[in-house]
């Protein structure tokens, strides 16, 4: 399926409740010459709501949040944050505010005064603004280091420094620019936790732009899913997951198998696409009996790759056609009763197939 076709039959994200809207995307378009950066896109995001915007490099997810922002004006379309068209209006007049992967900190500042260098500019008392700025850094785990300088935190302690200098303007609205890509991974996860919970504390929207899927799946109330410049899918991560409108949603959201019409013919009979997840088949040796209502093909296991947690096997078909199987290794370790080079039968159940358009 094509980029444009999938766009055209995914969800287009819209709100039944206007009153409810944050964020409404009307045939919005950015292009920069022959560039469609993004192209068309509609959706809406609601009032407290943690959105995720999904995809690889160049998807048009930051082109996205910069429209948001103002720091671009759509070539097409029509933004609207609250009901407001934002045509024209300037960055400092949107009542957002964004938090980027770099920090953007001012290293001759201390800490308090970076996390309340916005309430200096809108003129606020000197007491109210270290007040809320105190405040602020309680809510990210940093009290007492008010004092410090960037230079002197660690690159997580930063990140939680501009999450709350984002956040003392109490904006509707907060855009996050890959924040915790420059974060090792124990540390992303960490961080993953706490800005849900400071989201469910504050109670506003959360727009968080991402490459990782983990991260939005993680984190997310929706995911909507880039590709060149155009949506394929909007929806709750679960549904995103466990149902892909389209093949890139299927390879790009986690590991999946993708079975072509040939091949789905002769496993379902359906000359149809579909996909698998791999955590959904189970191996069982070459002969044994296969449970009703379910589908089973035949292989060879090509590879064993131990994870940790779960193993992953690669089984090729006879048609050619390699599936991967992933088993939890609940024991500890992998199981020895499927090795390279062994027959064994793949199975799962029917309800798994996920049948997908055409191509």
């Amino acid at each position: 399926m094509t980029a444009s076709a999938a766009a055209d039959t995914a969800p287009t994200g819209s709100i039944t409740d206007k009153n409810s809207i944050a964020i409404e995307f009307a045939g919005v378009s950015r292009h920069f010459g022959d560039v469609k950066a993004v192209d068309g896109v509609t959706f809406s995001i609601a009032d407290g709501e943690f959105f995720s915007m999904l995809g690889p490099s160049g998807s048009g997810k930051t082109t996205c949040l910069r429209l948001i922002a103002g720091f671009e004006q759509p070539t097409d379309g029509r933004i609207l944050l609250h009901g407001r068209d934002m045509k024209g209006v300037p960055p400092f007049e949107r009542d957002v505010n964004t938090v980027f992967q770099d920090y953007a900190l001012f290293p001759h500042m201390n800490v308090r005064d970076n996390v309340a260098y916005g309430l200096m500019i809108r003129k606020f008392a000197r007491r109210e603004r270290y007040a809320r700025a105190e405040e602020m850094l309680e809510m990210v785990s940093l009290a007492g280091l008010g004092g410090r300088k960037p230079g002197q935190l660690s690159g997580g302690q930063r990140q939680r420094v501009a999450l709350a200098r984002a956040l003392v303007n109490r904006p509707s609205v907060l855009l996050l620019d890959e924040p915790l890509g420059a974060l090792d991974l124990k540390l992303r996860e960490q961080m993953q936790e706490e800005l849900k919970e400071i989201q469910r504390q504050v109670g506003i929207t959360f727009i968080y732009v991402t490459h990782d899927q983990s991260e939005a799946l993680a984190m997310s109330d929706r995911i909507a899913v880039f590709n060149l410049g155009r949506i394929e899918q909007i929806g709750a991560p679960g549904e995103i997951y466990d149902r892909p409108a389209s093949e890139f949603v299927a390879g790009f959201v986690g590991v999946s198998n993708l079975i072509d019409a040939a091949s789905a013919e002769r496993i379902i009979g359906q000359r149809r696409p579909f996909t698998v997840r791999p955590e959904r088949i189970r191996l069982l040796p070459e002969n044994a009996a296969v449970p009703a209502d379910s589908c089973a093909v035949g292989g060879r296991i090509a590879t064993v790759l131990f994870l940790g947690a779960s193993t992953r096997y690669k089984v090729e078909l006879e048609s050619g056609l390699a599936l991967s199987v992933i088993r939890q290794n609940s024991d500890g370790l992998p199981s020895a009763d499927f090795v390279t080079g062994q027959r064994v039968q793949l199975v799962w159940e029917r309800r798994q197939n996920n049948l997908l358009a055409a191509s």
